[in-house]
């Protein structure tokens, strides 16, 4: 089974917007996360109806960043982004009969619902401009590539 990779894609088309004034065409960032730009478009049209970005078509025309780094959430983006459960692992029966079932399906209900609280938690803990930061500071250090 795939990765669901929306958020940590489009958290790193967002930080290349951020660290740059000029529009990304939806080409251009299709290269960048090597998807067809249908996808690119698809995809940030969540993050335009959120207003963390805004797009202009035509000539000169492209995806920019809208939004403030110091109040953007990495929660944020995640729920402009959308997607399945945070989580693949569930219950296979809601409603057993089986008495070992019910067992199961109250122990991992109650881990998994910690799981993505915790989880849902730290990500409304980071801003973007945290991430912005890191980034720069790896650029800056040589210790990654602004890729």
């Amino acid at each position: 089974m795939r990765n669901d990779s929306r958020l940590s894609r489009m958290l790193h088309v967002v930080l290349h917007m951020a660290r740059q004034a000029k529009p990304f065409t939806s080409e251009q960032i299709g290269e960048m996360l090597k998807t067809n730009p249908v996808v690119v478009r698809r995809t940030m049209a969540g993050l335009r109806d959120a207003g963390y970005v805004t797009s202009v078509t035509g000539p000169g025309g492209g995806w920019t960043i809208a939004c403030d780094l110091e109040k953007t959430t990495l929660l944020d983006i995640q729920k402009a982004v959308g997607g399945p459960n945070l989580f693949v692992i569930g219950i296979d029966n809601p409603n057993p009969v089986c008495a070992v079932e019910r067992a199961v399906n109250a122990a991992l209900s109650e881990a998994m619902e910690r799981a993505e609280r915790m989880l849902l938690d730290r990500l409304g803990e980071v801003s973007l401009a945290s991430l912005a930061i890191h980034f720069g500071g790896l650029c800056e250090g040589n210790h990654g590539s602004a890729k």
